[in-house]
């Protein structure tokens, strides 16, 4: 990732906390105690982000169900026996994290171990395992044997939420046959349903974090047989280099897609729980504005003016509704937003527009009729008045409800939006890197 692409990405994040922590943001409304008790925690980790931007610390999380090694990997990549290991199912009970500097020195890596996922129950675990996947720059997921049908709902959870993967194939000295080949095309069956295989070849390493111990009969000079264990080292270098190779060349890019994230889904929480808090004050809105069109284009002879008009209004209805959300849209961007509502309405939208045009033609002939020739088309321009008015006060009610499911994103979008820094950081990455198979 370039330079300037990182630097858009911090600027994004710190335009996010100015205006979000900012008394502005309220605009002309007071400010709602139980709103900012509702969005304190999103505000929190809005600023986490930022942070975690400008700590530079890679986060690797170790995922899988219990029993696959996760902890003896990490212990191997740390070349010591930090995490306790066992044989008895579920020893990591809790998230545990330890810094990693690896052999080059010059990255800082924070390595997480988790529990197994088919150990996660209630609520509390189910969210503790979310959360550390949002914070994980890149993802180690742990397997051993053929994939379970658990394992690969993971994976695919995981991959819908655009994390980073790698697949770590662990305890190979017990799978000898088990090859690259063989585990791809057990996910290409897998995931026979999805657009495209959950991981490449790349994308699997294939170790043995805590190889079985060998016992070896020794014949002594005396020739008496003794029997003693040999405990093999450590096959984990492919997954070191792998790891190495992706910092390397998209460490960066990894920090900020992640701090962006978090971003967003922090917007999207606070932009959700204002809408829902601010509810009423909103339908006020909407019904007001359509209001408003409707009496403009009833009362209006001229039908380019009709469109015009209701444009105007449309656009400023939207704005309104940020304002009351507290969210920062622009004129333009609120245009782009009118667009984007009127293609997802579809032939509805396109149908009232149809409509009130050919209306306006009908009611400006009525009104010259009725103005040099017959007094009584009177009655027939007040009822279509009233019919392209009606129509056109409908169609503002659904721009005004649509809106808010689109605001309820948050304003993610925008040049600087955390949506379209995403995008760019996605498509400037080339092919063979890991975060090209999240577009």
């Amino acid at each position: 990732m370039t330079t300037s692409l990182y630097s858009l990405a911090r600027s994004s994040l710190q335009q996010s906390i100015a205006w979000y922590s900012s008394k502005k943001r309220h605009w002309n409304y007071p400010p709602n105690m139980e709103l900012q008790s509702a969005v304190r925690d999103d505000l929190r980790n809005l600023k986490s982000a930022v942070e975690k931007l400008e700590q530079q610390m890679i986060k690797i999380s170790a995922f899988g169900l219990v029993s696959r090694g996760k902890s003896s990997v990490i212990n191997a990549l740390l070349g010591e026996k930090i995490l306790t290991t066992g044989p008895i199912n579920g020893v990591t009970k809790w998230p545990k994290s330890i810094r990693w500097t690896p052999p080059s020195g010059k990255i800082q890596i924070e390595l997480i171990d988790t529990p197994g996922l088919d150990e996660i129950d209630g609520e509390n675990r189910a969210n503790m395992a979310k959360e550390i996947s949002q914070q994980s720059d890149l993802i180690l997921f742990v397997i051993s044997g053929d994939i379970t049908r658990t394992e690969y709902l993971a994976l695919l959870e995981l991959r819908q939420a655009k994390k980073p993967l790698i697949l770590v194939f662990n305890k190979i000295d017990l799978y000898p046959e088990t090859d690259l080949t063989s585990i791809y095309q057990q996910l290409q069956q897998l995931s026979n349903q999805t657009k495209k295989p959950l991981f490449t070849p790349d994308e699997i390493v294939l170790i043995s974090a805590e190889p079985q111990p060998i016992n070896l009969r020794i014949e002594l000079a005396d020739g008496t047989i003794q029997e003693e264990w040999e405990y093999p080292p450590p096959n984990i270098t492919s997954l070191q280099e792998k790891i190495l190779t992706i910092l390397n060349r998209e460490g960066k890019a990894l920090l900020a897609l992640n701090s962006l994230n978090q971003a967003k889904i922090a917007q999207k929480n606070i932009a959700h729980k204002t809408i829902q808090i601010r509810s009423k004050e909103a339908e006020d809105i909407i019904w007001r504005y359509a209001k408003y069109k409707a009496l403009i284009v009833a009362i209006n002879p001229i039908v380019i003016l009709d469109l015009i008009g209701g444009l105007i209004t449309d656009l400023t209805m939207i704005r309104a509704l940020a304002r009351l959300y507290g969210l920062p849209i622009t004129s333009y961007e609120a245009g782009n937003l009118w667009q984007t509502i009127v293609k997802s309405l579809g032939g509805l939208l396109l149908t009232e527009i149809v409509s009130i045009t050919m209306l306006g033609f009908a009611k400006t002939s009525y009104a010259i009729n009725s103005l040099w020739e017959n007094p009584s088309s009177f009655t027939t321009l007040a009822t279509t008045a009233l019919a392209q008015g009606t129509m056109a006060g409908y169609g503002s009610y659904l721009v005004g409800k649509t809106a808010q499911v689109y605001l309820e994103n948050g304003c993610t979008w925008g040049n600087s939006g955390v949506d379209t820094i995403i995008s760019e950081i996605i498509a400037q990455m080339p092919p063979e890197s890991i975060i090209s198979r999240l577009a």
